[in-house]
């Protein structure tokens, strides 16, 4: 059977630590894709920070994964609208690969949390959760019934929000985010003031 891994996130930006999450997943739990889920408006973050246009974050994980054939950029979310909820995820991914089985890869930092997420019961029978061990958070464990496979893998602790502190101050991130997503990122920003004053 087809297993399909749904990696969701905000990659705001997506960075070296994203990549090897998703490489260890593919290989560790072996996955025939693993999907890149582009939140739209993450229900967790809504209200807490202002959130990069969707549409650079998606061309960003776009050109991140463009040299996998495994790892591919999904707009579901995006195309959806409205908050971003896993399940309605989940839900349309099951119809666009009904004989495939899904597999919902997370971190230990969040796995225990499940019980927290929209409509988490109807979730729960829906997917495998392959829970990838991060530094300083091995153990965690699911609640009870969901179905869960663990691997430990050798991750990039990155913080987004530092990235994001970072390219907004103009200082480097080389190796950190990957060169063809921050050619997107610095082309997107070069364009934006020539639009913004063409605007009327």
């Amino acid at each position: 059977m087809t297993r399909i891994g749904i990696f969701g996130g905000t990659f705001d930006p997506i960075h070296v630590g994203h990549l090897a999450v998703a490489s260890a997943a593919a290989h560790g739990l072996r996955l025939d894709q693993v999907l890149f889920v582009v939140a739209h408006q993450p229900w967790q973050k809504v209200g807490t920070r202002q959130i990069t246009d969707s549409a650079l974050r998606l061309a960003m994980v776009v050109a991140a994964t463009n040299d996998r054939d495994d790892l591919i950029a999904s707009s579901l979310e995006i195309d959806r609208g409205g908050s971003s909820y896993t399940v309605d995820t989940v839900e349309e991914l099951r119809a666009l690969y009904p004989d495939a089985e899904l597999v919902l890869v997370v971190g230990s930092d969040v796995v225990a949390d499940l019980a927290t997420w929209h409509r988490h019961d109807e979730l729960r029978d829906m997917v495998t959760v392959g829970v990838v061990d991060r530094p300083g958070d091995l153990g965690s464990e699911a609640p009870p019934g969901w179905t869960v496979e663990r691997i430990a893998a050798p991750l990039v602790d990155l913080s987004s929000s530092l990235l994001r502190e970072r390219l907004a101050a103009g200082e480097p991130v080389d190796y950190l985010v990957p060169r063809s997503a921050l050619d997107i990122y610095e082309q997107w920003h070069t364009n934006a003031p020539a639009a913004e004053e063409g605007s009327p």
